[in-house]
């Protein structure tokens, strides 16, 4: 019977489909933690092999060979040498790239000189044979001396014959190769010989890496000594060690490639996307093309979101209304309407827009266009001190600033990850998305430019790019105060554009929307709530004075008694918790154009920006009587005391500008402790950023108006 508990590890250089398989192999019983002891994605999942046997998939952080450099290869490395005292592998999946051959053998024949069981997924067969290069499969297993199998995870194409395979190798119906690719041994022997003298059963590839990086594996300080003494004895050189083993095995793939690999066209004809790229990466086109492309994704959010929008806030704005005139009016009523109904609607009204914004993402991923991004925004990222690898976690930033910072972590120098880590916050997440939607449908005309532009598309756009411009900016001023001097090079390799997968796009749309709800969701009621509590309620005495002057007024002769409660209302709120708090900070606020509503939003949004719409609608529920009113309609209506409008030109460009710079998130402040290990780098984004943006929504209300 066959252990049940089977652990496979899946490798492979960056983008060589190795997620691709995960998904495939994994569904979606799949989670996402740290690696024990580091800040490195851990993706662990089931899949079933057959009946009755299910494996663990272990999906380790690509890597090109067994030299580390960076944390995540680290991870993988120890993993591979069985040095990792949390994973533990019994056998090892290969994802290799048919149409990069020969540089994936190299990673391959490594793990072949482990004596690790090896089977080797061979994806992109189909791209290798567009590219004219045909692969015998059976003359490669036959050279290599592990399984080989070709698959098409993106296709759901044999994955079968990969669990079969795998299988086999568990029941030992393959093992590791016995034979060595190279003779490793030759290059170091003596001191190999030494090494397995400490560990009998360390094959000789593995002694030579005990011999390089024994200082990072978990040995007790004997054994260290004893290492380093052979080294030492043995005049032991890695460098010279490892050029001379890696001209080895590229010797041998050559060979390997001359007997099973056949290339009818040794120019290589030029593919879709190498002509494609042509294009998309050209010195002027490539980001004018750029450009059209962001703008088109949020030019899309308004115009595929409007509809559902709508629908959706017809429906609270029609329950609320049938409540209202269905239940008995009391403290529990104006709960469930102004506290749990109008939270609600806060939440759900923007799962359109997330949905949309994440589809638009996934699509751009999945194409691989992402990836040019990178490359063409470079030159301008160096000139501020960080470089293109910087590029994807700021645009993952445009998603979450969370999973964005824990991204920097395959930033080699420490100077631009810092760098990267202290502007990607200042990113437009989707959390900000609610507030800029609000706001623009308020003080933006829904009119076009040139007939087909949307004004509204436009600031929105507009929002983002300052987001990243000031980033720019903040990050070329702390080139010059951060004093860490470190050489980088950027080094990317492009992915061949695909066709997107539109399953991969609907099950994302529908995960960040649960997620948002979820998350996001729990964090708006709770203070909905809260702010509901403070809003209705307030200092006795106040309260009092206030409901015995409205009786008063509503006894007299030809009073106004709908009036006179909408006054009552108002009053109620300004001399609530809320309004106190409110009036408290209005003075601070003021110049920026904001009322003391706005400043409660403020406040409450410190712990996550998407809670002003939440609180927002809390408070104009409470402080109005039009509960069939939707939350734009009532905010659009909104009056200062000497009845100009609250939501003017000026203060809803300020809003906007306050909301792209300032650190309001403590998710995001958290993150940042434990990726610097300081709270000194969190206290001065904090700083920086509210200052920031207090300074320049200043500036913004002064000009417009």
């Amino acid at each position: 019977m066959l252990d049940t508990s089977l652990h496979i590890a899946l490798v492979g250089n960056p983008n060589s489909g190795k997620s691709s398989l995960f998904n495939g192999l994994t569904g979606l019983n799949q989670k996402v933690g740290n690696f024990p002891g580091v800040t490195v994605d851990k993706k662990t999942g089931k899949a079933t092999l057959e009946p009755g046997v299910t494996a663990n998939i272990i999906d380790l952080p690509g890597t090109y060979s067994l030299y580390p450099r960076r944390a995540d290869e680290w991870v993988s490395y120890k993993v591979l040498m069985h040095v990792d005292e949390h994973v533990k592998p019994d056998m090892v999946v290969l994802v290799a790239d048919a149409s990069n051959l020969k540089r994936n053998l190299l990673f391959c024949s490594q793990m072949i000189d482990l004596k690790i069981p090896v089977v080797v997924a061979l994806t992109m067969v189909d791209l290798a044979a567009k590219k004219g290069i045909k692969i015998d499969l059976e003359e490669l297993e036959r050279e290599l001396g592990v399984p080989v199998v070709s698959i098409n995870p993106r296709k759901n194409k044999g994955l079968p014959q990969l669990k079969k395979i795998l299988l086999q190798t568990a029941r030992q119906q393959h093992k590791a190769s016995s034979r060595d690719f190279i003779g490793i041994k030759s290059l170091a022997e003596n001191a190999v010989h030494a090494v397995q003298k400490i560990f009998p059963a360390l094959p000789d590839y593995a002694a030579v890496h005990y011999l390089i990086n024994h200082e990072n594996f978990p040995l007790t300080q004997e054994i260290q000594d004893k290492i380093e003494g052979i080294e030492v004895a043995n005049h032991f050189n890695p460098t010279r060690l490892q050029a001379e083993e890696i001209m080895q095995r590229y010797g041998r793939i050559r060979q390997i490639m001359q007997q099973s690999v056949v290339e009818d066209d040794p120019l290589e004809r030029k593919l879709f996307t190498e002509k494609l790229d042509n294009i998309l990466l050209h010195r002027t086109w490539g980001y004018v093309i750029l450009i059209s492309v962001l703008f088109l994704l949020f030019q899309s959010i308004f115009w595929l979101a409007e509809y559902p929008m709508n629908a959706i806030e017809w429906i609270f704005a029609s329950v609320s209304g049938w409540l209202n005139g269905a239940i008995t009016s009391g403290w529990w009523s104006d709960l469930i309407i102004n506290g749990i109904i109008a939270g609600l609607s806060g939440i759900l009204v923007f799962v359109p827009q997330i949905m949309i914004l994440f589809g638009l993402v996934t699509i751009l991923e999945d194409t691989g266009y992402m990836a040019r991004i990178s490359f063409l925004s470079d030159k301008l990222m160096r000139k501020v001190g960080l470089n293109g690898k910087s590029v994807m976690p700021m645009i993952s930033g445009f998603a979450c600033a969370v999973p964005a910072i824990m991204s920097t972590r395959n930033i080699e120098n420490r100077k631009e990850r810092l760098l990267t880590i202290l502007v990607t916050p200042l990113m437009s997440c989707s959390a900000r998305l609610p507030v800029y939607t609000i706001l623009i449908s308020l003080v933006i005309p829904n009119r076009y430019f040139l007939g087909f532009l949307s004004w509204q598309g436009l600031v929105m756009m507009g929002l983002y790019l300052l987001g990243v411009v000031m980033a720019l900016i903040v990050s070329y001023v702390f080139k010059w105060i951060i004093k860490l001097q470190e050489k980088s090079f950027f080094i990317l390799e492009l992915p061949t554009y695909h066709a997107p997968r539109w399953k991969n796009v609907g099950v994302t749309m529908i995960e960040k929307a649960r997620i948002f709800v979820r998350d996001a969701g729990k964090v708006i009621m709770v203070i909905s709530l809260l702010l509901w509590f403070l809003s209705s309620y307030g200092p006795s005495k106040g309260m009092n004075n206030l409901q015995a002057k409205y009786e008063k007024l509503q006894q007299q002769p030809n009073a106004d008694k709908i009036a006179l409660q909408k006054e009552y209302r108002s009053e109620k709120l300004q001399n609530s918790y809320a309004g106190v708090l409110g009036r408290a900070i209005e003075p601070a606020i003021a110049p920026l154009g904001y009322d003391w509503k706005i400043g409660i939003a403020l406040v409450t949004s410190i712990a996550a920006r998407e809670v002003f719409v939440g609180t927002m609608a809390t408070l104009y529920s409470v402080g109005e009587d039009n509960e069939d009113t939707s939350l734009r309609q009532k905010m659009h209506s909104a009056v200062r005391p000497n009845g100009t409008k609250v939501y003017t030109l000026a203060t809803g460009i300020s809003l906007m500008v306050f909301y792209v710079l300032a650190m309001q998130c403590m998710s995001t402040l958290a993150v940042v402790k434990r990726e610097t290990k300081t709270w000194k780098w969190p206290i001065v984004q904090l700083l920086y950023m509210t200052f920031l943006a207090y300074v320049v929504a200043w500036v913004a209300y002064i000009i417009a108006s």
